[in-house]
């Protein structure tokens, strides 16, 4: 049987328990995957989906069916992960040995040889490390390039799903690249990384 999202929505609009365990179901894919690309693996990311989830319970009188309600569920879910990210103060500082040994082979061959291909092990310990980076980004930072480098949307996509302007986008994810680089560097120079 298919979803019918209209009548779902009249239902939980009228405190219909069934309905609203189908919308979750519905949603919970989507929800899922925003919090698991934008926010680190510390977080319990059930947690986080369900104060998601609460969240758009409360705010459902908001949502007019003007857009997709994957639309409308991505961008409250966005903004429930941006400000998890901003709450979180500590940028926890982290050195080339803490990571794995192969993590940190890894480290050094990308590193002496850009254009080399990884192994797919390599490739692990590569992700590991844009992580680690990505902690020490600010959130606004982090879920630009999240969102357009690693999740490869385009700008309007991004624009659509953030409210921001274009132009701030743009600049934005300029910015946050910059600074991934020179951490990067930066870190590469004291021996951390």
């Amino acid at each position: 049987m298919e979803f019918d999202l209209a009548d779902c929505l009249a239902r939980v609009r009228r405190n219909d328990e069934a309905a609203a365990r189908d919308l979750v179901e519905e949603l919970h894919p989507l929800v899922i995957k925003i919090v698991r690309g934008h926010l680190p693996r510390r977080l319990d990311e059930e947690d986080v989906t369900q104060e998601i989830f609460m969240k758009l319970f409360a705010k459902l009188d908001q949502y007019h069916g003007n857009v997709p309600i994957g639309h409308w569920v991505s961008r409250v879910a966005l903004n429930h992960c941006y400000n998890l990210l901003r709450a979180q103060r500590s940028r926890p500082e982290w050195r080339m040995a803490d990571l794995p040994e192969e993590h940190a082979a890894v480290v050094e061959a990308q590193a002496t040889d850009p254009d080399r291909d990884p192994h797919p092990a390599e490739a692990l310990g590569a992700r590991e490390l844009v992580a680690r980076l990505m902690d020490l980004l600010r959130p606004r930072e982090r879920m630009l390039i999240q969102l357009l480098d690693i999740e490869e949307r385009s700008i309007e996509e991004v624009r659509k799903l953030t409210g921001w302007s274009a132009v701030l986008v743009r600049v934005g994810v300029h910015r946050a690249r910059k600074k991934l680089n020179s951490l990067y560097r930066k870190l590469k120079s004291e021996g951390k990384l």
